[in-house]
């Protein structure tokens, strides 16, 4: 009998199949988008039959918040990691933010591309979403405060659930928004493609963006 703490082969199994199955809807998700994952198709890819494979994903629905949960926490990761070398500088976390977008383009289309038709994510998914957007107001609140009031200000404060609690000041949250907006913005452009031909260089806009966002506080 396996002691307490300890794993069991057929959990070690069971961990295994599914680390495969997850690589595999990558694989398919690369080539043909997220709308045409298939668990059937997987299985037969793994030599396994549709009714066993579901013994270690339910659904397709299943598959996907796993998926979703692993980017979102992967690129939690890199933040935090970004943050903690750099002091929470806001630059450093833009510019590890679209490391990792570049590493893997699918990986970030599936959490902030188009939504997959018929797929509803479970509530817990924006958990570890809301530990990247905190990490993004601590570096904007350890800016000294540098801009003027806005009507904006005014509207996002009374519509600051989307901040998760996190303590910042109107001004604060209206920066930290624009940031995340814009440089997800010339991100996503510039990893669908959108930029090709155009002759300049995709990080020098991200960089220009960058500096102004910071400029303009």
């Amino acid at each position: 009998m396996a002691e307490t703490g300890t794993t069991t082969p057929r959990e070690r199994y069971r961990a295994q199949v599914r680390m495969e199955v997850k690589k595999r809807a990558w694989e398919q998700i690369a080539t043909a988008g997220a709308s045409a994952l298939s668990l059937n198709a997987i299985a037969k890819q793994m030599g396994m039959s549709g009714p066993a494979l579901y013994r270690y994903f339910a659904s397709r629905d299943e598959l996907i918040t796993e998926l979703i949960r692993d980017a979102y926490r992967s690129l939690a990761d890199t933040i935090r990691a970004a943050s903690e070398k750099s002091g929470a500088d806001v630059a450093a976390l833009a510019h590890a933010m679209r490391g990792w977008a570049l590493e893997d383009p699918q990986r970030y289309f599936l959490i902030y591309g188009t939504p997959v038709p018929g797929y509803h994510a479970p509530d817990d998914t924006t958990a570890i979403a809301s530990e990247i957007m905190a990490s993004l107001l601590e570096a904007w609140t350890a800016l000294p405060p540098d801009s003027p009031a806005t009507p904006f200000d005014a509207h996002i404060e009374d519509h600051r659930q989307w901040a998760d609690g996190h303590p910042a000041p109107p001004a604060v949250l209206h920066q930290a928004l624009i940031c995340w907006t814009r440089l997800h913005g010339v991100l996503s452009l510039e990893l669908a493609g959108q930029f090709g031909g155009m002759g300049f260089d995709p990080a020098q806009l991200f960089a220009a963006e960058l500096d102004a966002l910071l400029a303009g506080r």
